[in-house]
């Protein structure tokens, strides 16, 4: 498989993923399977929805992949301690034999995803074998990091996407006619499913077909480049050379791709405004948060274009200035990455406009759920900016020529729940 910028023998490696002996909570020792599980961390960004998750088990994974101690240090110590304690105590157990798992989501709406959990061999962006489409912010990593330094375990998988439709794909929905290791449905109406792949012969059938094949990744940006550094902190043969993985076959199962919304935090909306006069066009709207999407919509169609909220109504923002483009868009990259709304936001608005830094917590957050981000905003005083998502395969196509998107460009979706399955380094 040749792909842009990589040479035939660089990729001819492919994925590698290694069956390992997952964590998995014992479901006598808890309330219910539900109850002790997450979305992925980087999801959890709401104080409530922390408190909510912390009450709803005393076993609930948020407590290890986001404690809540005084100092960075001390909140990995925490965890760490957590983990050894869960493990010591049989609320957490090791399954006997090494295995791929399956995985399975649903919905009440007919969604149906499967994929493959595993510990995947960790490699550099330049072999072309795990391409990320996204920066990511140094501290986040170095955060994550310390965390794992400290817990010495994965515990939640990346989520990654291939092409395939082929082998390992088979051995995925065979394996799904079978009964589950478990099965349980989470609040947010999600069933989920887990099957072990242990027989020999379907792991060699999936590795086989693996190794042709190169992934996207979807969502754990700054997960998969703590992989990379704690990797290259450990001299090679050690467990940190894998790292756990969600592989989901996008031939077999589409994955749905959402916008990942801004909060400025200190920037009214009226300020935020004033700022835009003569660079973009502002109309103000008058209409619920689902119409004044559906407007967002519209006139993504026809060029950059960006909703505000934050002072009780919405305000479509579009068609920026030429001249403010021509300013502030790197000329050295491809159109499809200058024409993207994020480039246009960081660059422009944020960089040039609002002057706001994109790497700043205190500034600006990175929030998934749409009305969220305008509550947080209506409650604190501050400006939400909510984009239209982009579509898949200029994601695919920007990956693969090596170009990276403004961090937090996308999300995809569903994303695994952490909490069904843990991958420890020493076992």
């Amino acid at each position: 498989m040749k792909t842009a910028g990589h040479s035939e023998a660089t990729v001819r490696r492919g994925l590698e993923l290694t069956p390992f002996r997952g964590l998995r909570y014992d479901p006598d020792r808890v309330g219910s399977l539900a109850s002790v599980t997450s979305p992925p961390y980087d999801v959890v960004v709401r104080p409530d929805g922390l408190h909510h998750l912390e009450a709803a088990d005393p076993y609930n994974i948020v407590r290890l992949i986001l404690p809540q101690a005084g100092t960075p240090s001390a909140r990995n110590e925490q965890a760490a301690d957590t983990l050894r304690r869960w493990l010591a105590e049989g609320v957490l157990t090791t399954d006997p034999d090494p295995a791929l798992y399956v995985y399975e989501q649903r919905d009440g709406n007919g969604m149906l995803q499967r994929g493959l959990i595993g510990a995947l061999r960790v490699s550099e962006p330049a072999e072309g074998v795990v391409l990320p489409h996204e920066d990511v912010m140094p501290p986040v990593v170095a955060d994550r990091a310390a965390l794992m330094r400290a817990t010495r375990a994965n515990l939640e998988p990346l989520l990654l996407t291939y092409h395939g439709n082929g082998t390992a794909a088979e051995v995925v929905e065979r394996t799904a006619e079978q009964p589950p290791l478990l099965a349980t449905t989470t609040e947010d109406g999600f069933h989920h499913s887990l099957w072990s792949v242990t027989d020999p012969a379907d792991v060699a059938r999936i590795q086989t077909d693996l190794a042709n094949h190169q992934a996207l990744i979807a969502d754990g940006h700054h997960r998969w480049a703590t992989y990379r550094l704690l990797r290259a902190e450990h001299p090679s043969p050690s467990p940190w050379d894998h790292g756990l993985v969600l592989l989901v076959d996008t031939a077999r199962y589409p994955l749905r791709v959402r916008a990942i919304h801004r909060l400025l935090h200190g920037l009214p909306v009226a300020d935020a405004l004033a700022a835009l006069e003569g660079l973009f066009r502002v109309r103000h709207l008058d209409v619920s948060l689902a119409e004044a999407l559906e407007v967002l919509a519209d006139a993504a169609c026809a060029g950059n274009a960006f909703l505000l909220a934050g002072d009780g109504s919405f305000h479509l923002v579009d068609r920026p200035d030429p001249d403010l483009l021509a300013r502030t868009i790197p000329e050295d990259r491809p159109a499809a990455w200058r024409s993207l709304d994020a480039t246009v936001l960081h660059a422009a608005l944020l960089d040039h406009v609002w002057h706001i830094p994109e790497d700043s917590p205190a500034h600006i957050a990175y929030i998934h759920d749409t009305a969220a981000t305008v509550a947080k905003a209506e409650r604190d005083g501050g400006t939400a900016v909510l984009l239209h998502p982009v579509h898949e395969e200029v994601v695919r196509d920007l990956a693969r020529q090596g170009v990276t998107m403004p961090r937090k460009s996308t999300s995809f979706g569903p994303k695994p729940a952490s909490g069904l399955v843990l991958r420890a380094l020493e076992i």
